[in-house]
């Protein structure tokens, strides 16, 4: 269970990001627009790439000790920098929501979805090693990625049909400082448990 846990806490807190698909999925979302295919699109794929960050890493661990630690210390660097971004975001501010066009058809839509889910350079760090990395240090890395899978599903699908609810508030500036800043609270009590291997 901690290790599901562990799994679905660290997967929510790297999705929950502000990036371009998470925007997409929220305007899919508050248009009402194929927004079944774009969630299952997304939560799918990260199902896929924590896949295979969890059963391809202990491999490369067993073969090359120092990977493990060389992995954890960068994750801790990276989200320390994930995480300055969202606090200098949430300090900026001037962020809000314009629900803009969703791509009208659902071949443009899954095009779409697709172009912002895999050729994010960022899903690869955040699914297959940065997930993949801290599923060694779990016994059971399959309730790790399970808990993984499980944020990633729970947060599109809120993300994508809970859109419309969240219309009005995402339209005011103030609602993304107060994400960023939770966002930043996550990626940093998260770095410093992996630095200094709590």
């Amino acid at each position: 269970m901690q290790a599901a846990l562990a799994g679905f806490g660290l997967g929510l807190s790297l999705i929950m990001a502000i990036g371009a698909q998470n925007a997409f999925v929220l305007r899919q979302g508050l248009k009402r627009q194929h927004v079944l295919v774009v969630v299952l699109i997304c939560a799918l794929s990260d199902a896929v790439l924590i896949t295979a960050g969890v059963a391809g890493f202990g491999t490369l661990v067993k073969a090359l000790p120092w990977l493990e630690p060389a992995m954890r210390f960068g994750g801790a660097a990276f989200l320390l920098v994930y995480g300055f971004r969202a606090f200098r975001a949430a300090w900026r501010g001037g962020e809000a929501l314009e629900a803009g066009q969703g791509a009208g058809s659902l071949r443009a839509a899954v095009l779409t979805c697709l172009a912002f889910t895999w050729l994010n350079p960022h899903v690869y760090l955040d699914t297959v090693v940065l997930l993949g990395s801290i599923s060694s240090q779990y016994p059971n890395k399959l309730a790790f990625a399970l808990g993984g899978m499980t944020a990633s599903f729970a947060f599109f699908f809120s993300l994508g049909f809970g859109a419309r609810l969240l219309a009005p508030l995402f339209a005011k500036p103030m609602a993304w400082r107060i994400l960023d800043a939770l966002v930043g609270a996550i990626m940093w009590t998260i770095a410093l448990k992996l630095a200094f291997g709590g």
